[in-house]
């Protein structure tokens, strides 16, 4: 079997048996297809691989300066997909038995000071179409600490204005989420007055269009943030991914319980919260340093 056939399968394995979400199948299978060039260049095939050669594809990797992250990502990648190799019957053994995850350094998170998040969220200028749009997403961003997919993959029918929510549809379930008042004015600014001109399409159902009335991507929603922390002169390196852990630890900071917030983060474990009980505690550390006379 040729490695493009090999690959097709896969594919449909991931979406149609595994229901894989989008980011996933996108990270696997390009993971997948990187190993099959480095492999075709070596005149092999996914069927013919060894574990040496699995072991000096990883690093390889590893010296071209791939993060962690990323190592790990390919190597579970490689597991996966040669347990389905091996099921399927289109390999003997399974060659990734070697491949080790290197140990991750755990470094917390970067998060936005309650007086960063008010600059930030007070760039967009509701001056024009763009302006109003931007300022809904980021406070609906900051008010409900969802993920990005999550935010860009919200209907209009998701919000419910009169009652102060959103339905997030996460991977396996639908969470309901309050939002503070200011939120919910730059939303129904954008929804009532805003939106109506910049769908393509009365049919649009997505809650947030690009320029062109569809709807908003990723990349597109990260320039944005981008854009906005330039503007605010904010030195640190913000992502869409910064406003959910600093909504999340500004509420454990204030007294919200970690059951709550992971219920409204939509963790399946709770020790995927946890790290927000760190990062409070790094704080108050840094503040007693700072501030104590004999510190």
């Amino acid at each position: 079997m040729t490695n493009s056939e090999c690959l097709e399968r896969y594919e449909r394995y991931l979406t149609d048996e595994k229901k894989a979400s989008k980011n996933t199948l996108s990270s696997y299978m390009r993971d997948i297809r990187q190993f099959g060039a480095y492999l075709m260049a070596q005149g092999e095939s996914y069927d013919s691989a060894e574990e040496e050669q699995l072991c000096d594809y990883i690093q390889t990797l590893r010296t071209e300066g791939k993060s962690i992250a990323t190592v790990s990502r390919n190597i579970a990648s490689l597991k996966n997909f040669y347990v389905w190799m091996k099921l399927h019957g289109y390999v003997e053994h399974n060659p990734t038995g070697k491949l080790v995850p290197d140990k991750a350094t755990h470094k917390l998170p970067e998060i936005l000071t309650a007086q960063e998040v008010e600059l930030l969220l007070a760039q967009p200028e509701c001056t024009d179409r763009k302006g109003y749009r931007d300022r809904a997403m980021l406070e609906l961003l900051y008010a409900t600490g969802i993920r990005v997919s999550e935010l860009i993959g919200l209907d209009v029918t998701d919000v419910v204005l009169s009652a102060g929510i959103i339905n997030c549809r996460g991977r396996n379930r639908v969470r309901t989420i309050p939002l503070y008042p200011k939120a919910v004015k730059a939303l129904k600014d954008y929804v009532e007055f805003i939106r109506p001109e910049m769908i393509a399409s009365p049919s649009e159902r997505a809650l947030f269009v690009n320029v062109s009335g569809e709807r908003m991507s990723r990349q597109g929603f990260w320039k944005i943030v981008k854009s906005y922390q330039q503007k605010a002169g904010i030195q640190k390196d913000i992502t869409p991914h910064t406003l959910r852990h600093s909504f999340a630890t500004h509420l454990l900071e204030n007294g919200a319980d970690l059951h709550s917030i992971q219920e409204m983060l939509g963790h399946a474990d709770i020790s995927s919260t946890q790290i927000y009980s760190q990062l409070v505690k790094k704080q108050l550390k840094d503040v007693y340093n700072k501030a104590h006379p004999r510190a």
